[in-house]
């Protein structure tokens, strides 16, 4: 492994430990985020699952961006409470 491949997983592996709970939050919240929007344009808009599946992705993931800065601010305030 070179030194730049061995930093960028150092670099992510922190990232990782820092911003965990945020991090498995917003993959649950994008996950069911998905799920939500495929069976919303199967249901109202009537069509298949596989162009559901296409155009359910792109506003999920912009929320999911959403939701991970906002759950970080949001932490950020509680455990900033708690330590005072």
């Amino acid at each position: 492994m070179t030194e730049l491949t061995s930093g960028i997983f150092n670099s992510a592996k922190q990232v990782y430990s820092n911003n965990k709970g945020s991090i498995l939050r917003t993959i649950v919240y994008t996950i069911g985020h998905f799920i939500i929007a495929i069976t919303v344009l199967m249901l109202i808009a009537d069509v298949s699952f596989m162009i559901a599946l296409t155009d359910a992705i792109v506003e999920p993931l912009a929320n999911s961006v959403w939701y991970f800065l906002l759950d970080k601010f949001w932490a950020s305030k509680v455990s900033n409470k708690i330590k005072s």
